[in-house]
């Protein structure tokens, strides 16, 4: 039985799959990727369902902790007109939901509905679930990278200290009054040190191999974080090593100014493998009372954390902020269902966008940089993923060189998309989104 996503307009191009009955597309995951995806096939007047295993709409962003947040402002994320209220994690669940409700498409997604197996059969995908079997001729997986939580399995003896992955603190009112150890050295590591320091941890420790660039400020990460300065660059024809280099000159005073040296990742800073996160203010502020220790930790025995320096911790919480896993084990080809890693998946993608190993299949934005406007770039990879499946627009079985990011993706894809990038047109509409729209104002929906 379908379950519908609050009161919608039943769409024009109706969701409820017979058994039997061959869509154009289905697509799994309705996260927003996912959401965008459907919407774009709507567009292109696709038959398309969605089939989402949780009871609600958001993908990753409808179960995270209510701390957690994006890494800009909310103007970087929304498109057009559609509502959002902040940068938080109900805010952004708040806004995928935003476009099933302002475009109709509930009637196209079947919540609760977990996909089994995924399999490619002649010229159709058979795709199974509990609520039955769905075949279509192309399949997009919007499943995302961050699918199984990553926690590292060191020796444990007599364990007494409290684990949580960072997805498992629900409330961070709990780190109040307590020693705490967070492991990691990315975005969620620093999510957690700063949140350590706003709830007032007693004592924090903070375990990690290498720690990943970040751009140190006293600005909180909505305010810091923003990618308009690099679209320009982009739009102006600065090469992807010309902005690197900028960026690592800069980087490179702010660690000095911050006195953040020691932890200065080494090497240079890569635009096309690198993140650009905005620092946490909280974390920098109080960066000499955290204990640092660069290593591993082998060993949990009692409330101690043994790291593989040799020397030990004892605490009331460990925090693992070692991220997350790909899971594609509803796949019936073995090279994809065990892929683990998003890297891995990017080079089984020709494009960033489609599956090397089985005709019909799309991973949307495996190749995408996280740093940017992550909505904006899903639409405009969905639509020219529908223009591909049209016939209309052309994308080669070759896997990326390198990871593509925000404004270098029109460039990219108007090599393989005349219909959505006319040539000679094209830049005026992009040159005009990176200098004279408004800084304030959200990027419009892409038509």
């Amino acid at each position: 039985m379908e379950r519908p996503v609050r009161d919608a307009p039943q769409p024009a191009v109706a969701g409820h799959a017979r058994p039997g009955e061959v869509l154009d597309l289905l697509i799994i995951g309705a996260g927003i990727g996912g959401v965008m995806a459907l919407y774009y096939a709507r567009k292109a007047g696709l038959s398309a369902l969605v089939l989402e295993r949780q009871d609600v709409v958001g993908g990753l962003w409808a179960t995270l902790p209510a701390w957690q947040d994006i890494q800009f402002g909310r103007c970087d994320w929304t498109l057009g007109d559609l509502p959002i209220a902040g940068e938080d994690q109900a805010s952004i669940r708040d806004n995928i939901q935003a476009w099933v409700d302002r475009f109709g498409l509930a009637g196209s997604i079947r919540l609760g509905t977990e996909v089994r197996r995924a399999t490619r059969s002649g010229e159709l995908w058979i795709v199974e679930t509990a609520a039955g079997t769905f075949r279509a001729r192309h399949l997009i997986s919007a499943t995302g990278a961050h699918n199984r939580p990553f926690v590292p399995e060191p020796a444990r003896e007599s364990v007494e200290l409290r684990e949580l992955h960072s997805s498992q603190l629900r409330d961070a009112a709990d780190l109040a009054g307590r020693d705490v150890v967070v492991v990691g050295g990315g975005a969620s590591a620093y999510d957690l040190l700063d949140l350590c320091f706003e709830y007032q941890a007693r004592r924090v420790i903070w375990v990690y191999r290498n720690a990943r660039w970040m751009m140190p400020t006293r600005k909180p990460k909505k305010v810091a974080g923003s990618p308009r300065e690099l679209a320009r660059a982009q739009m102006e024809g600065a090469t992807l090593e010309e902005i690197s280099r900028g960026l690592q000159a800069k980087l490179v005073d702010r660690y000095a100014k911050f006195g953040l040296e020691a932890i200065r990742p080494e090497g240079q800073f890569d635009l096309g493998r690198d993140q650009l996160l905005p620092g946490r203010h909280r974390m920098i502020e109080n960066f000499s009372k955290i204990e640092r220790h660069r290593a591993e930790v082998s060993r949990i025995r009692g409330r101690r954390a043994e790291l593989s320096t040799g020397e030990a911790v004892e605490a009331d919480l460990l925090l693992w902020a070692t991220g997350y896993q790909v899971d594609l084990g509803f796949f019936a080809n073995e090279s994809l269902s065990r892929i683990t890693g998003h890297d891995e998946l990017c080079a089984q993608c020709g494009c960033g966008l489609r599956a090397i190993a089985e005709p019909g299949l799309y991973f949307l934005a495996a190749g995408l940089e996280s740093t940017g406007t992550a909505p904006w770039s899903y639409a405009l990879l969905a639509r020219t993923l529908m223009s591909h499946v049209q016939g209309q627009a052309t994308l080669e079985p070759v896997p990326l060189a390198r990871k593509l990011n925000h404004f270098h993706y029109p460039a990219f894809l108007a090599e393989r998309d005349p219909v959505n990038f006319p040539q000679g047109h094209w830049q005026d509409e992009y040159q005009r989104l990176a200098f004279a729209h408004p800084q304030d104002l959200p990027l419009p929906i892409p038509d």
